[in-house]
């Protein structure tokens, strides 16, 4: 027995080595024969004496049991996305406003990957969950399928706590590959390699994931400081030496000229990768300088992602369909002969307004030019003026309503409207809003599925979302329903009564308000009836809270059947109360940015950062000219002399003591 655990631990080492070597460094050091004839040997062994099998085992790589559903989880640091740049001159602007708070940094370069974002997370060394990026608060438990890809380490061979981020993408052979054999099948082709990636890294059955041979590149470590690292190429290095693939190409460069020299030579060298880039990202590596620029609510202020130029292809603008928005706004869409733009096929593309059409001279059966903006959104950008053979229709606009026939009615210069409270197209579109991602979040509700149930007379109103369960027989029974899909959709509506209050008053579709704002209202007022209780006055007074939105709040309150919706809600079990941290104001903590050095004796650091963070101050690591207050405990360091000679606040313990007592 203590044999066969001796050689199961010896086995998982060799292989985990081997794969390393071959994946990472593509340098094997054993053949193929003799990694095939370990690993026999380690799945005969485990299969004998499951009890000293490693949970992180390298036999886990061909793929696990099937699971049900992807369990949430919270990202402890939220993964926020980059703000992206498209020219020259918006790179050239990113860095002057960097200089302009202050700062001279250097920056690192970085190929922008197109696939999936990850998260892993190790404890003692072995790999104990990873996730998707999610909505950036909360991600997706994707961790048995991502035990297949063999770039990823199950065990770094040291004890150490860490969460490393990277992303998942799949390699263009592979892809044309897959492709291949799908065809042979008669099955449809994966479009591109993110979709190809972000698919295989949610298939249900690990063993399909395996099947896909997918990769990755780590690039992010959320929290170098912890690990005595201040920069963020050294911390490339450490991810690196740790036995994560990290992208050998990513470049230290000293200036903007650095950046655009490294953009150039990328550019060139694009097609030839093995794998698909969709930009650069460009980084201040000065860890401490990232702390200090900070981020707004969805981008770090250090970092932006170039974007290429958009590829342009022609084709048919075959018609042109107006839509009706949540808010009534009635908008024109062009209807394309299908076409391969960035590796997707577009049919549709969004013609933004009447004015925009006439402006481009836009006519039904025009040959026009088609990018995608961003490389994600597809625009039409002209018509083909010299292709036209007079057969082709001039843009007209409507001026009813294309679903109910209601009269638009213009509101500013170039926006129609259908005012029709009753309009079905506004009804799903409001649904779809309320069940969406940054709403209420109910997980299988896609926009086709809702548009299906109002069609079927399963959900007409916002309540009946809480009453689908009665339809649960009948909609088992439609195409491309079974038990277990209506299951999990059921529980998760059911789950979505639990979020915080923010996510329904974003759902409500209150004019104006977003995600930002709706959180902000609900921390300040913590319910939503004291919300709807709210004058204009207390609304204006919020930073963020304008006349218009101050004003929009109250008329949505103020009409009776927005009240009878929401005591509806609640009657059912929808949660109408603020689940997050509470923010305390206080004059000596709100708004100020504070550095603590030394220790402390009555409290520790991180209570020190938690209780100033819970009265709306924040804590920085480093000090500067705009830091408002150094606390000093035990044996400072050189922050306490900085803060001598730049004139700043300085607490020693008793005196933060005195003021901590006095909360």
């Amino acid at each position: 027995m203590e044999d066969a655990k001796k050689r199961i631990k010896e086995l998982t080492e060799i292989i985990n080595q081997a794969n390393y070597e071959y994946y990472n460094l593509d340098n094997p050091t054993i053949t193929d024969q003799e990694y095939d004839k370990y690993l026999r040997e380690l799945i005969n062994l485990e299969e004998k004496y499951p009890e000293f099998a490693d949970p992180n085992s390298p036999t886990k790589r061909v793929g696990g049991e099937a699971i049900d559903k992807f369990n949430k989880v919270a990202h402890a640091i939220p993964m926020i996305s980059l703000a992206n740049v498209f020219n020259e001159e918006e790179i050239r602007d990113f860095d002057k406003r960097i200089r302009n708070a202050g700062f001279n940094p250097t920056y690192v370069c970085e190929l922008k990957i197109d696939g999936l974002s990850v998260s892993l997370h190790y404890e003692h060394g072995k790999l104990k969950f990873a996730a998707t990026r999610g909505d950036g608060v909360t991600g997706e438990d994707i961790t048995e399928n991502v035990k297949t890809i063999k770039t990823v380490p199950l065990d770094l061979g040291q004890d150490i706590d860490i969460e490393v981020r990277g992303e998942i993408y799949m390699n263009k052979a592979t892809l044309e590959k897959i492709n291949l054999e799908r065809e042979k099948n008669g099955e449809v082709k994966l479009q591109n390699v993110r979709n190809a990636a972000a698919g295989s890294i949610r298939q249900l059955d690990p063993k399909v994931a395996a099947k896909r041979h997918l990769d990755t590149w780590i690039y992010h470590l959320p929290n170098p400081i912890d690990y005595g690292i201040f920069s963020h190429y050294e911390a490339l290095e450490f991810m690196n030496n740790l036995g994560f693939k990290v992208n050998p190409a990513s470049k230290l460069v000293g200036g903007i000229d650095g950046i655009l020299e490294y953009i150039k030579e990328y550019t060139k060298k694009r097609n030839t990768l093995p794998y698909e880039i969709d930009g650069i990202v460009i980084k201040v590596n000065d860890i401490r300088m990232q702390q200090e620029l900070g981020s707004t609510v969805k981008y770090p202020r250090w970092a932006t992602a170039y974007k290429f130029p958009a590829e342009e292809v022609l084709t048919k603008l075959v018609d042109i369909k107006f839509t009706v928005g949540r808010t009534g706004q009635v908008t024109p869409n062009a209807v394309l002969e299908p076409v391969l733009v960035m590796g997707s096929t577009i049919r549709r593309a969004t013609l933004h307004n009447e004015d925009y059409c006439k402006s481009l001279d836009l006519r039904i059966g025009d040959i026009v030019s088609i990018k995608k903006a961003g490389d994600v959104i597809p625009e039409v950008v002209e018509a083909k003026l010299e292709r036209r053979i007079g057969t082709e229709k001039p843009f007209e606009m409507i001026s009813t309503c294309p679903i109910c026939g209601s009269t638009l009615v213009k509101r500013g210069n170039v926006d129609y409207f259908c005012v029709n409270d009753a309009c079905p197209k506004k009804n799903i579109e409001s649904l779809i809003h309320f069940a969406s991602r940054n709403a209420m979040n109910i997980d299988g509700l896609g926009d086709e599925i809702i548009e299906d149930f109002y069609n079927e007379g399963f959900i007409r109103t916002i309540p009946d979302f809480y009453h689908l369960n009665d339809h649960k027989e009948d909609i088992i029974e439609l195409e491309g329903y079974g038990l277990k899909k209506v299951t999990n959709l059921l529980l998760a509506i059911e789950e979505s009564k639990q979020n915080s209050v923010e996510r329904l008053i974003f759902g409500l579709g209150i004019p104006g308000i977003g995600a930002k704002n709706a959180k902000l209202l609900a921390s300040i007022f913590k319910d939503i009836h004291t919300l709807s209780n709210a004058t204009y006055e207390d609304l204006v007074s919020i930073r963020d809270i304008g006349d218009i939105l101050a004003k929009n709040i109250v008329n949505y309150f103020a009409n009776p059947a927005n009240i009878t919706l929401i005591n509806t809600l609640e009657d059912m079990g929808v949660n109408m109360k603020y689940l997050g941290a509470e923010v305390k104001s206080n004059e000596n903590f709100t708004d100020k940015k504070f550095v603590i050095t030394g220790t402390l004796e009555f409290m520790s650091r991180e209570e020190a950062k938690a209780l100033i963070e819970s009265y709306g101050g924040k804590c920085i690591d480093s000090v500067s000219k705009k830091t408002d207050v150094v606390i000093v405990g035990d044996a400072p360091g050189s922050k306490y002399t900085k803060a001598q000679e730049l004139g700043i606040t300085i607490w020693n313990e008793e005196k933060f003591k005195e003021i901590v007592d006095s909360l």
